[in-house]
């Protein structure tokens, strides 16, 4: 009989155990669910501001650094003279920029129904541009229209419009004056009408 009271009790601190075991299993297995959660909440915002202070920021600010120095003269010159206006460069030669203002054509296949009219300015580092433009103004601006005048709307209307433009303007530019005075040039008016 001895046998059999020892035996239930241990059953029953056996079963007592794996209950007592049970409830722990489940509070470790429950909390696991958590812990990742808990993990993602505290370290992204914390991995978020390191990308944006370190990574991000400085990459903005690179990028539109050299676009601010550049910015600044086509913005300085757009008075109606056609005067040279020096700026200075992030490479340290300085810019000079002469704006060529209201060029305006009639746009290719409307039968003189619409025109464009825009407006650019010249950009170099050579001191001597500016001169050459002035003495050179008049076939500029006729190489221009002539260049333009062969655009037709829906040239003028596709994405890398401009590019075009400003690439087209440039080389006759070039050639004209003799050289590669002209560097970049910059549309400051484009409009169709």
């Amino acid at each position: 009989m001895a046998d059999r009271t020892t035996e239930p009790q241990n059953g029953r601190q056996e079963e007592a155990a794996a209950a007592g075991a049970a409830p722990a299993a489940k509070a470790g297995v429950a909390s696991s669910p958590w812990l990742p959660l808990i993990i993602t909440v505290v370290v992204m915002p914390a991995l978020a501001f390191a990308t944006t202070r370190f990574v991000l920021l400085p990459q903005m600010k690179q990028a539109l650094a050299p676009q601010t120095g550049a910015a600044a003269p086509a913005e300085s010159s757009g008075s109606s003279t056609n005067a040279p206006v020096p700026a200075g460069a992030a490479d340290g030669k300085s810019k000079v920029t002469v704006p060529l203002n209201k060029i305006l054509v009639n746009v290719a296949g409307t039968m003189g129904t619409r025109y464009l009219m825009t407006s650019v300015t010249l950009v170099g580092t050579d001191p001597n541009m500016p001169d050459k433009v002035t003495r050179n103004k008049d076939q500029l601006l006729d190489l221009a229209t002539g260049t333009l005048a062969t655009k037709t709307i829906s040239d003028l209307e596709k994405p890398g419009s401009r590019n075009v433009i400003r690439a087209e303007l440039m080389t006759v530019f070039n050639n004209a004056l003799g050289g590669p005075f002209i560097k970049e040039i910059y549309i400051t008016e484009l409009a169709i009408q």
